[in-house]
């Protein structure tokens, strides 16, 4: 299987399609950066090696394993301004599924610039879109970091001990979390919320209303609330042990999965710290999409291979056959044309034009 294409469709132009539906502009760029800018944030890539080479002018050059940190350097800053754009890009880095380096088609979506709620908003849409595309059965966790962020910027922690219960709350790992929070001599009731919000995992209308009770007023949750709210989906759960470096990223972060594979798809989220870091004024969100992931993935097969089966004969003239496969398509069903019943095809109608049309459910 390509790694852009599964179940007879391709994936990435459908979803180029999908972004620029919602007037994302494709975003090009070389394949080479200067190695400094991927040196300087390594801790932002997914994987940490980069292929580099010597330029003729004598500067380290990198095969850009990424797009995010690329468009974040080159972004303008222009007061009231937003820039939507999207990338299908060639980039060169460890795969996961190899082990090895690669050349991997990534697909992506940043928005730049003054965002607010309803660009957040627009961009987990497209990422719930974009696993719905790939597979019926996904799911888009969605955390909101001020809220750790909030209970750990309020204890006495050295930065070592920040990073190892970020380490901890990523792993679920509740057991050694309450060890290092005890060695860091936290607060009983902190250790016991910060528990909690690991361990909660579900629907919005499940798991938000048990947290307001705990940390009422939170304006990290009120968000959450009306985000996951406006998305109206069963797929979308709230999961705190999403904590992406929070150096760089701040704010709504999510992670994509889709069923059969165990890691995730889809990677976004909130990142204007990296934004500051590159000297921008602007604010950021955004994800991307993990194609080499995909390979060897076959999204699970529907109920039925078509809505019609139509049947024609010998005395049915093409012209009649063809009127009636696009009678049936218009009306929004999807129809296979045979002169016999195939062996193996799932369908929950047959139109049969050799008895004048009957239909038979």
């Amino acid at each position: 299987m390509n790694e852009s294409s599964f179940a007879g469709k391709n994936l990435s132009s459908e979803l180029c399609g999908l972004y620029g539906s919602y007037g994302y502009v494709r975003y090009k760029m070389n394949k080479f950066e200067e190695y400094d800018l991927y040196a300087r944030n390594k801790d932002f890539l997914v994987a940490d090696s980069v292929i580099t080479f010597t330029d003729t002018n004598g500067k380290l050059m990198a095969l850009k394993p990424d797009v995010t940190l690329s468009i974040a350097k080159n972004c303008r800053d222009a007061a009231g301004e937003v820039n939507k754009l999207y990338y299908d890009e060639n980039v060169y880095r460890v795969s996961k599924g190899t082990n090895s380096f690669k050349e991997i088609r990534q697909l992506g979506v940043e928005c730049t610039g003054e965002i607010d709620d309803y660009c957040i908003l627009e961009v987990l849409s497209l990422a719930l879109k974009s696993l719905q595309a790939i597979s019926p059965e996904c799911a888009l966790d969605v955390s909101e970091l001020s809220v750790i962020s909030g209970i750990l910027d309020g204890c006495d922690l050295t930065a070592s001990q920040k990073r190892e219960l970020l380490k901890r709350i990523g792993e679920k790992n509740l057991h050694e979390l309450q060890a290092l929070c005890e060695a860091a001599d936290m607060a009983a009731e902190t250790v016991s919320l910060l528990k909690t919000l690991v361990a909660s995992y579900g629907k919005p209308s499940d798991v938000l209303p048990v947290l307001k009770t705990l940390l009422p007023g939170h304006p990290g949750l009120a968000r959450l609330e009306t985000l996951t709210g406006a998305l109206g989906s069963d797929a979308v759960r709230i999961d705190f042990s999403l904590v992406s470096d929070m150096s760089y990223y701040n704010g709504v972060v999510f992670k994509g999965y889709v069923g059969g594979l165990p890691e995730s798809v889809v990677s976004g989220g909130q990142y204007d710290r990296l934004m500051e870091k590159m000297k921008h004024t602007s604010c950021a969100v955004g994800f991307a999409v993990y194609l080499d992931l995909l390979e060897g993935f076959a999204a699970p097969s529907a109920a039925y291979d078509a809505d019609v089966l139509l049947l024609y004969g010998k005395a049915d003239s093409p012209a009649k056959v063809l009127a009636a496969a696009q009678k049936l398509t218009a009306e929004g069903k999807t129809v296979c044309v045979r002169k016999n019943v195939p062996a193996k095809l799932r369908y929950k109608a047959v139109v049969d034009l050799t008895e004048g049309g009957a239909c038979h459910g």
